[in-house]
């Protein structure tokens, strides 16, 4: 980084990284997982697997929202020559590597079909929808504050890829024009020109 400035990355972005594999890893998980009959038979295990998918979707959408208020109530003003991550580049930094996990995430949620199909799935799948809706709440805030909020890079790798690990000590914060991600760490849409 040129003159001391430090890689950013957006935090709706890192947490909203992980929401469509653990979606679709989930859905698929629990879509051949169904046919099995399981040990308590499909009937519970989808009725389960609905109220675990509830469940974990409000956990994740819960979990540790008092630390992103905190680091979000005053985050510093991003410098001049800090360099701001695409959007593309954080989701692929994320989901490298978080790729292990989620293949044994996959991995155990089909296997648990045998006991209770669909079950483990719709648990993988309410964790993906947890995290949307929690970058939905983060964008929510940050057009509140009408400023986007960024996590160093160095820390973020040092927590493990978490936003709101330990090792993050203070966000940042640039104009709502900043990057190339909307608030909640959507594409941001551009008019088009006919």
């Amino acid at each position: 980084m040129a003159r001391g400035g430090q890689g950013l990355a957006r935090v709706a972005v890192v947490v909203r990284a992980g929401a469509a594999p653990l979606w679709w890893l989930g859905v698929f998980a629990a879509g051949i997982g169904l046919p099995l009959p399981g040990l308590t038979g499909r009937r519970i295990g989808v009725l389960a697997g609905a109220a675990v998918f509830l469940v974990t979707a409000a956990a994740v959408v819960c979990a540790r929202r008092g630390r992103y208020r905190e680091l979000s109530r005053t985050p510093g003003r991003a410098g001049r020559h800090d360099v701001l991550q695409d959007r593309e580049v954080t989701v692929r930094n994320w989901r490298r590597g978080h790729r292990w996990w989620l293949l044994l995430a996959f991995l155990a949620a089909f296997g648990s079909s045998f006991a209770v199909p669909a079950a483990g799935g719709m648990l993988l799948a309410g964790a993906g929808a947890g995290l949307r809706l929690k970058a939905a709440w983060l964008g929510h805030r940050e057009r509140a504050q009408d400023a986007l909020l960024w996590v160093r890079v160095d820390w973020l790798g040092r927590s493990g890829g978490r936003p709101a690990g330990k090792a993050v000590k203070g966000y940042r914060a640039t104009g709502v024009a900043a990057g190339d991600a909307a608030p909640g760490g959507s594409r941001r849409r551009t008019a088009t020109l006919v």
